[in-house]
C-alpha cells in the first residue's frame, strides 16, 4: 500500500467514513461508507488526505443559500460539482435551472436529504462529503443499470463504476383507462400503472420523439416489454407515470450514449407516499 493510499485510509479512519470521487465528470466511486457526525475539522482533513490519495481537489462549498432561478458564480460551482459527481445539471451555465434542479434532487435523495430545489446548508454539506448511491445488486454485472423505486433513482454503472445518476418518476400504482387512437381505430387501454420490480435487459429504442398509445416518450430505451427510460417534459419527485421510468431531458439526450442492449437492468424497492 502506498504513502498517499495510507494516509487516505488513516484519515477516514480517524475522521470518520465520507464519499470522495475518484473521477472526472461525469464518473464517480462506487465505494460507500457511512458518516458519523464527523466534526467540520475532521471533514476538511479527510477530504485533503484523500484528495491526495487520488488526485482529486477538496471541495469546499460556497454556502450561499440558492433557489430555482438564481445566478452566478455560487450556481456554476454547484453545477460543476453535480457533474463531477456523475450528476448531470445541465449546461454549466451559472443559471438554477430545471435541469439542475432534477440533478439537486436525485443528489439529495441519494443523500438522505428529502428533495427541494432550495440548496442551503445541509445540501452544501453533502456535497463536501457525498455518499454513493445505494447499490441494489452488489453482485450484478460491472455493466449494468439499477432502478430504487424507493427513492426514484436510476444509476448507470459502467465498468463496476458509477456513470451517471439521475432523478427520475416511474409508474404513479394508480389504475387508468384512456381512450386513444391507435392502429386506425380508438380504442380504450387500461392498466395499473407499476414499474414491475425485477430483473429485465434493454431490448429496442427509438431516436428522438416516439409515440405510443399513453403519450410521447423521448429517445426510449425499453427493457420490460413496453416499460422503457424515456425522456419527459415533467418528471416530479413523486411517480406519476403509466409504468414507463421518466427521466429529465437532458438525461435522455445522453443515455442512449451511454447504454447499450442487451445490459441488465435491476428494478427494486418500492416508493411510499
Amino acid at each position: 500500500m502506498g504513502v498517499d493510499r495510507r494516509l487516505g485510509v488513516a484519515a477516514l479512519m480517524t475522521a470518520g467514513a465520507v464519499f470522495v470521487s475518484t473521477l472526472g465528470s461525469p464518473g464517480v466511486a462506487s465505494a460507500q461508507t457511512v458518516v458519523t457526525a464527523p466534526s467540520a475539522v475532521a471533514v476538511a482533513a479527510t477530504a485533503a488526505a484523500t484528495g491526495a490519495a487520488t488526485g482529486t481537489a477538496a471541495f469546499a462549498a460556497p454556502g450561499k443559500t440558492l433557489k430555482i432561478g438564481a445566478k452566478g458564480a455560487a450556481v456554476k460551482v454547484l453545477q460543476t460539482r453535480l457533474k463531477e459527481l456523475g450528476y448531470l445539471p445541465g449546461k454549466i451555465d451559472s443559471r438554477y435551472g430545471g435541469a439542475t434542479q432534477a440533478a439537486v434532487w436525485a443528489f439529495q435523495k441519494v443523500n438522505g436529504i428529502a428533495p427541494t430545489s432550495t440548496v442551503a446548508r445541509r445540501t452544501w454539506t453533502a456535497l463536501e462529503a457525498p455518499k454513493a448511491p445505494k447499490v441494489l445488486v452488489p453482485r450484478g454485472k460491472p455493466t449494468r443499470v439499477e432502478m430504487n423505486l424507493t427513492t426514484q433513482v436510476m444509476v448507470l454503472y459502467v465498468g463496476g463504476r458509477v456513470k451517471l445518476i439521475s432523478h427520475t418518476s416511474s409508474g404513479s400504482g394508480i389504475p387508468y383507462c384512456e381512450t386513444a387512437t391507435w392502429g386506425g381505430k380508438v380504442q380504450r387501454f387500461c392498466g395499473d400503472a407499476r414499474t414491475p420490480t425485477g430483473d429485465y435487459k434493454t431490448t429496442w429504442r427509438r431516436n428522438g420523439w416516439h409515440k405510443s398509445y399513453l403519450g410521447q416518450l423521448y429517445n426510449p430505451i425499453f427493457f420490460n416489454g413496453g416499460i422503457a427510460f424515456h425522456g419527459a417534459l415533467s418528471v416530479p419527485p413523486a411517480p406519476a407515470s403509466h409504468g414507463c421510468v421518466r427521466l429529465p431531458m437532458n438525461v435522455a439526450a445522453v443515455l442512449p450514449g451511454l447504454l447499450g442492449k442487451g445490459v441488465p437492468v435491476h428494478v427494486r424497492g418500492k416508493f411510499v407516499r
